[in-house]
């Protein structure tokens, strides 16, 4: 029996997303990044002397996980901490290297953001549509 299960927009939602999810972590492989680093360095750069607790918020993860972050990010070169030791306030900043790295990336996501939008021209547009609408209400 080939009965079509109905639609659910939750599920066709997850779905896309899933599918697009591996294919941009895939996409940011060479350039040394998960999917989470690149938001936090996006984060980092977006906000110059952003807290690590707002950093946390944002990224939706532990205050410690956000610290193991950006340690990493310190040592190899792309953010830095510039009042980095106990009882201090951090005021994290992106380097010229972190920049560099992020306008790379800014290049996947265009190719990426072509690729999708060619394949799925029709969702492409409904889903900037309903952001448009969501922003103006």
């Amino acid at each position: 029996m080939s009965d079509v299960p109905p639609f659910s927009p939750t599920i066709m939602l997850l779905t896309v997303s899933r599918v697009w999810e591996v294919a941009f972590a895939d996409a940011l492989k060479p350039l040394g990044l998960t999917t989470r680093q690149y938001g936090l360095l996006g984060h980092v750069r977006g906000t110059p002397g952003i807290s690590f607790s707002e950093l946390a918020r944002r990224s939706r993860i532990t205050v410690q996980s956000a610290h193991t972050a950006v340690a990493r990010f310190v040592a190899a070169g792309l953010v830095d901490d510039g009042t980095a030791h106990a009882g201090a306030a951090s005021t994290l900043s992106v380097t010229a290297e972190g920049d560099a790295l992020l306008d790379r990336a800014a290049v996947v996501v265009a190719d990426l953001d072509a690729e999708f939008a060619a394949q799925n021209p029709e969702l492409t547009d409904a889903l900037r549509a309903h952001m448009i609408r969501m922003l103006s209400s």
